[in-house]
């Protein structure tokens, strides 16, 4: 539950008040908490962006005792905004935190299809003109694949994968030595195939045309 309080110091006294994320939300991430953090931010005016911080795990918006009218209009866009926060989409490094993946696995995953994509978004980079464009995961798909602890078993699949890959590999490059001999041995002796079957007179046969 929000708490509200005033903290009384010698010299400047505070508002504070603090909200608690639940489980569904933060799925057990920092990165996550961070970006929840981050996303909460950017809904607030410019000038109170950084009155809202992380403490000890929970949100916490701390102004001077003189500002209760901004204070008490930012803490209701808060609460507002964490109305549906376990909603809110998850972003690329969040589901790496979250899944204990690397940004390789994610990227194959997401190709292949075992890691669903929920869409797309573009923002621009702080400071830059350049915008990115990256794709963003259901939050209730990313607690489910946590949950079933799918992960594992895709870095089996991947390395039996991987194995039958370079078997395949192996095989064709021992193929394809076998072929190139073949082709040396018959460049050099074009009767290599005589003396390989035992057959003598094979070429003057062929050459009369008795084989059409």
């Amino acid at each position: 539950m929000p708490n509200t309080k005033t903290q009384n110091n010698s010299d400047d006294p505070e508002l504070i008040r603090e909200w608690s994320l639940p489980v569904e939300a933060t799925l057990g991430s920092a990165v996550r908490v961070k970006g929840i953090l981050q996303e909460i931010r950017s809904r607030l005016p410019p000038a109170v962006k950084k009155s809202l911080d992380m403490q000890s795990g929970e949100l916490t918006l701390v102004m001077p005792e003189t500002s209760k009218t901004v204070f008490r209009a930012t803490a209701s866009i808060v609460s507002e905004a964490l109305r549906d926060i376990s909603d809110l989409p998850v972003i690329p490094r969040e589901v790496e935190d979250i899944l204990g993946i690397k940004a390789s696995e994610r990227k194959r995953w997401l190709e292949d299809g075992r890691l669903p994509s929920a869409g797309t978004r573009t923002v621009r980079l702080q400071g830059r003109a350049r915008r990115i464009t990256f794709h963003i995961f259901d939050p209730r798909v990313v607690e489910d694949l946590l949950d079933r602890g799918v992960v594992e078993e895709w870095r089996e699949e991947d390395a039996a994968a991987r194995a039958e890959n370079r078997r395949r590999a192996a095989y064709q490059a021992k193929l394809t030595r076998s072929l190139k001999g073949k082709e040396k041995v018959k460049a050099a002796d074009p009767n290599a195939d005589d003396a390989a079957t035992g057959l003598s007179g094979w070429e003057e046969f062929g050459s009369e045309g008795l084989l059409r």
